[in-house]
C-alpha cells in the first residue's frame, strides 16, 4: 500500500529550474528544443518509465525498481518543463487553472470511489436524476 506524502515545499525549486536551464544552455541544446521533438521526449521518456512496470504480475507497486522509476520520472518532469519554458507557460498557473477544470469535470459527488471518466459520469448523473 502506497503512503500518502504531504509536500512541504515545492515540487520544483526556482535554482533546480535555473541548473535546468543552465544544462541545456552550456550545451547549447535549445536550439533543438522546439515543441514538437520536446513532447516527442516527453513521450519517449514516459513509455520508459512504464517500462518499469512492464512484467510485474500483481506487483503494482514495484518497489525493487524506485531507482529507475525516479529516473524516469525526472527524465519525464525535465522535458515537461523545458516544453513549459519553450511554449511560455506559467506551469503554475495553468496546473491551478486545469484543476478547477477538473473539479468541475469529476465533482465529488458524483465520482466518489469511481474511476468512471466524466462523461460516464455525466450519463450516470442523468439518469439517477430522472
Amino acid at each position: 500500500m502506497s503512503e500518502t506524502i504531504m509536500y512541504e515545499k515545492p515540487a520544483i525549486s526556482g535554482e533546480t529550474m535555473k541548473r535546468i536551464l543552465a544544462f541545456r544552455d552550456d550545451r547549447n541544446w535549445k536550439q533543438f528544443h522546439n515543441p514538437k521533438d520536446l513532447a516527442i521526449s516527453i513521450s519517449l521518456e514516459a513509455a520508459e518509465l512504464l517500462e518499469c512496470f512492464q512484467w510485474s504480475g500483481a506487483d503494482n507497486e514495484v518497489r525493487a525498481k524506485k531507482a529507475a522509476m525516479t529516473e524516469e520520472l525526472s527524465d519525464v518532469v525535465i522535458y515537461a518543463l523545458l516544453l513549459a519554458d519553450r511554449l511560455g507557460i506559467d506551469l503554475d498557473a495553468a496546473v491551478n487553472a486545469k484543476m478547477a477544470k477538473n473539479a468541475a469535470k469529476y465533482p465529488v459527488k458524483d465520482c466518489w470511489g469511481s474511476s468512471a471518466k466524466y462523461d460516464a459520469l455525466k450519463k450516470k448523473a442523468r439518469s439517477e436524476s430522472r
